[in-house]
């Protein structure tokens, strides 16, 4: 399964949480490409929304289309390469909220397992012990639900699609996923899935910044 032609974004306004002469951190909609797909229809994203009224605005990280939440844009060549190395060598903290299908047990743990794409159904991404990268995800439950687990999520690596991945390892596929989940645990106005807390040093100063944004469901 790949975007598909029926790609409809969001047209909420932008959410600046931070700039500066060196970041601009925003918080991302569900349903909008991080960065143009192939094709005209597709050109629609958050870095040429950003760009429209920041042209200095750079890419430092990306964040799956049916993804919400937390990203940060450099302003500056420089700022880009900083960040880019802060996530790169990991100092750059991510923490995420999911609601996942059925009850995941035990209340907390880690999820080491390789991933790579899966070729003949790209985009998807599959565990692979030969030729995958290394891909680990600390999670811990936050709330049971009736029929669902409310979990915070911690990637340790920055692999495409690692936390759905993960998830549907342990048997309990992210709700609303378009990729992974099946029946019911896909039946979700979006996919449960949100970058709630990025953490980073400032390019110039190296101050240590917080940014949050409480998950919308």
């Amino acid at each position: 399964m790949t975007v598909s032609s029926d790609y409809t974004p969001p047209t909420d306004p932008l959410d600046i949480l931070h700039h500066d002469a060196q970041l601009l951190v925003v918080n991302k909609p569900h349903g909008l490409l991080s960065v143009p797909g192939r094709g005209e229809h597709l050109a629609d994203c958050l870095l040429s929304r950003l760009q429209a009224v920041f042209p200095e605005a750079l890419l430092v990280h990306r964040l799956d289309r049916d993804t919400s939440g937390v990203m940060v844009f450099g302003v500056t060549p420089h700022a880009q390469r900083h960040l880019s190395m802060q996530f790169e060598k990991r100092s750059a903290k991510k923490a995420y909220v999911a609601r996942v299908d059925g009850r995941l047990e035990p209340r907390s743990g880690t999820v080491d397992l390789p991933l790579i794409v899966d070729w003949p159904n790209r985009p998807r991404q599959m565990v692979c012990h030969d030729t995958g990268k290394e891909a680990v995800t600390d999670w811990r439950v936050m709330k049971y639900e009736d029929t669902a687990t409310r979990v915070r999520l911690t990637p340790k690596t920055g692999r495409s699609h690692q936390l759905r991945v993960h998830m549907l390892s342990l048997g309990h596929a992210i709700l609303g996923d378009p990729l992974y989940a099946e029946g019911g645990a896909l039946d979700h106005p979006r996919m449960m899935l949100h970058a709630e807390e990025l953490r980073i040093k400032h390019p110039d100063s190296g101050e240590s910044m917080k940014f949050r944004v409480k998950a919308p469901f």
